[in-house]
């Protein structure tokens, strides 16, 4: 089970918070607004009304000791941007925040955001299911219509070095690969840096190299598994 914290109890910052406690996650709820902590806090773990930018308060209540933490606080754009600065301070592996325009998205993104959404596409149940199903090495679940996922799932050792033909794993696991992420290092402005490129039509003859990213599609109840067995593997 892990820790969450959810910043900002608005529509969207409720809705996330409340279904991770559906989901018998443990969930410390933050707000500065007395009645939007009162709303939630018959549903969560433990709700607290303070400040959120206050560095002190918010150790008080051990917030630096969360798995994950949301930042649903997007109209306050400053408010947002101290909140994620000191959130990446604190050492939080994970953090999530809400932008309200594709610009704040990018600055919550470049200051240590691990994930950034915009609420209009993204709903918070939706979020809220994609953090818990989240791992070492599961870095993305996209749950769709009809029972089917759609997992980013990080290479796990033993298949470093094999071809999609020797792994085999629409007939091992029962999904499909439809995508390979390989990073790859490029010039830019005279500078080399690391960059993603995503192969969308993989090759059976195609070997996976460490730090590869397998993008993955199936039934629910084979994709939960395979995310057993890959999480089993990939820290093995």
């Amino acid at each position: 089970m892990k820790q969450f914290a959810v910043i900002g109890l608005g529509r969207f910052g409720s809705s996330v918070a409340l279904r991770l406690a559906e989901k018998k996650q443990q969930v410390l709820a933050i707000d500065k607004n007395e009645e939007l902590v009162h709303e939630v806090m018959d549903g969560v773990t433990k709700a607290v009304c303070l400040d959120a930018t206050d560095e002190k308060a918010v150790k008080s209540v051990g917030l630096q000791n969360v798995d994950v933490a949301i930042c649903a606080i997007g109209t306050d754009v400053e408010s947002s941007i101290l909140i994620t600065l000191m959130l990446k301070d604190l050492g939080i592996p994970v953090i999530l925040c809400k932008a309200i325009s594709v610009a704040h998205k990018k600055v919550l993104a470049k200051i240590g955001a691990t994930k950034v959404v915009l609420p209009e596409k993204d709903t918070g149940v939706r979020i809220a299911d994609t953090l818990i199903s989240l791992s070492d090495t599961v870095l993305d679940h996209i749950g769709l219509s009809g029972g089917a996922s759609i997992i980013e799932l990080i290479v796990p050792d033993e298949f470093i070095g094999k071809s999609l033909r020797e792994l085999d794993i629409r007939a091992t696991y029962g999904v499909n690969v439809i995508a390979v992420k390989k990073k790859v290092k490029a010039l830019k402005e005279g500078e080399e840096i690391e960059e993603e490129k995503i192969n969308v039509t993989p090759q059976a003859d195609d070997v996976l190299v460490k730090g590869d990213i397998l993008v993955v599609f199936g039934e629910n109840e084979k994709i939960e598994e395979i995310k057993k067995i890959e999480v089993i593997k990939g820290k093995g």
